[in-house]
């Protein structure tokens, strides 16, 4: 019985991994280009799969941004956003992988998150096109992040009682 649960547990954490991965995908499409990559809400669902899987967030971040830069024809940004959103979603999910984290756990993961997305793209751009130029990114970054933090709270929230029945265990109808 233990073994069949272990199996259920690992094809729902695949299977919404995967809805996970789309949805980053289908999120990053709102996007405003800036002077050298583009903002968007991506973020948001991945501070939400955050949440919902713990550091198993890794892959639909990064796979989900992976194919959102081929999407938008920017190739140069690729493995960075793979790396990047991978890792953010990684930190927030083994900070929220506690059961019913605090507001205040949830505030620390998802800027914690979202220091390593600014800071990971002010590397990479400066590291591809000089580090005056990758600093017109910091504002358009920093406001994509603290969307991503309102929009990341606001689904964690609405989504609580599902993770927390999810993780205890509870059945469907009750």
């Amino acid at each position: 019985m233990a073994n069949q649960r272990s199996v259920k547990d690992t094809l729902y954490r695949i299977s919404i991994s995967g809805v996970g991965a789309a949805l980053v995908l289908i999120a990053t499409q709102f996007r405003l280009p800036t002077g050298i990559g583009y903002v968007n809400l991506g973020d948001g669902v991945i501070l939400l799969f955050s949440f919902l899987l713990g550091p198993v967030a890794f892959f639909p971040a990064a796979v989900g941004s992976l194919l959102a830069d081929l999407l938008a024809d920017y190739p140069q940004y690729m493995l960075a956003s793979f790396l990047i959103k991978g890792v953010m979603a990684l930190v927030a999910g083994l900070i929220l992988s506690v059961p019913s984290p605090s507001v205040l756990r949830k505030i620390l993961a998802f800027v914690l998150a979202e220091a390593i997305m600014v800071g990971g793209y002010l590397a990479f751009e400066s590291f591809l096109y000089g580090f005056a130029p990758a600093c017109g990114s910091l504002i358009p970054n920093a406001l994509q992040g603290i969307t991503a933090i309102i929009i990341g709270m606001i689904l964690s929230f609405a989504l609580r009682k599902r993770r927390d029945k999810k993780l205890t265990g509870g059945t469907r109808n009750g």
